[in-house]
């Protein structure tokens, strides 16, 4: 008599459900012992029926089973993460790639080179975007060449107040060199000295403080051109 095909589903009757469980728990406990005798397998197996009760075998024991499962799923883990994380810089290094061949020819298009496969609207923009950089570009140079310009006139006014400076110290000097030299030809008149080299010392101290004063100063352009100019509305209004 041929057996009818049992539908996989729990059965809702409590005690054909316990039947049915002792049943194929013992029948796959000697399975499973068979399976270790006759392949030399190490096998473990764990039941736990439906009101909790343990049910287990191990065909050497259960805690060596138990660490070599984990032993071998770490492993696995491992293999799995080591794949992921392969194809993972896989992805990467082709999305690279192709960034870096969009770059290229971004920029021999930019040069003018391989213009042959693009659009009119694509030439168009092409240009647009040249145009932008060029605007960009000589924004950027007049901002520095002002910039320099700013910072040369700033240098010259400060060397020309360094020198007004210089120039007020030189004629401090002059002045306490004037001072000096006629305390010595007024101390020589009054030793008696001759009157002829005392005239000829003084005309010495007058050619040495001429030629103190003839410094002269460079001034920026800027301010020698208002000078000229307010010296010239000066001449015309005395006219």
């Amino acid at each position: 008599m041929v057996r009818g095909k049992i539908v996989i589903q729990r059965i809702d009757n409590s005690t054909s459900r316990q039947v049915t469980f002792s049943k194929r728990r013992n029948g796959l406990m000697k399975k499973a012992k068979e399976l270790a005798i006759l392949c030399d397998a190490e096998v473990g197996l764990v039941v736990f029926s439906s009101t909790g009760r343990l049910y287990d075998y191990a065909s050497t024991s259960m805690k060596s089973v138990i660490e070599r499962y984990k032993k071998a799923n770490e492993e696995h883990q491992l293999v799995l993460n080591a794949t992921s994380e392969v194809k993972f810089w896989q992805m990467e290094v082709a999305s690279l790639r192709q960034q870096l061949h969009n770059l290229q020819e971004n920029h021999r298009q930019l040069m003018g080179e391989e213009l042959s496969g693009l659009s009119i609207k694509d030439l168009h923009d092409l240009e647009n975007q040249l145009e932008m950089s060029l605007h960009g570009i000589r924004t950027k140079k007049d901002q520095l060449l002002t910039d320099k310009i700013q910072e040369l006139k700033w240098k010259g006014n400060l060397i020309y107040q360094e020198n007004m400076e210089l120039h007020m110290k030189v004629n401090l000097l002059d002045q306490e060199h004037m001072e000096l030299h006629k305390k010595v030809y007024e101390k020589r008149v009054d030793n008696g000295d001759n009157r002829d080299s005392a005239i000829s010392y003084g005309f010495g101290i007058a050619e040495k403080a001429n030629a103190s004063n003839h410094l002269e100063l460079n001034r920026p352009q800027h301010q020698a051109n208002r000078e000229q100019t307010g010296t010239s509305r000066l001449c015309l209004g005395l006219h």
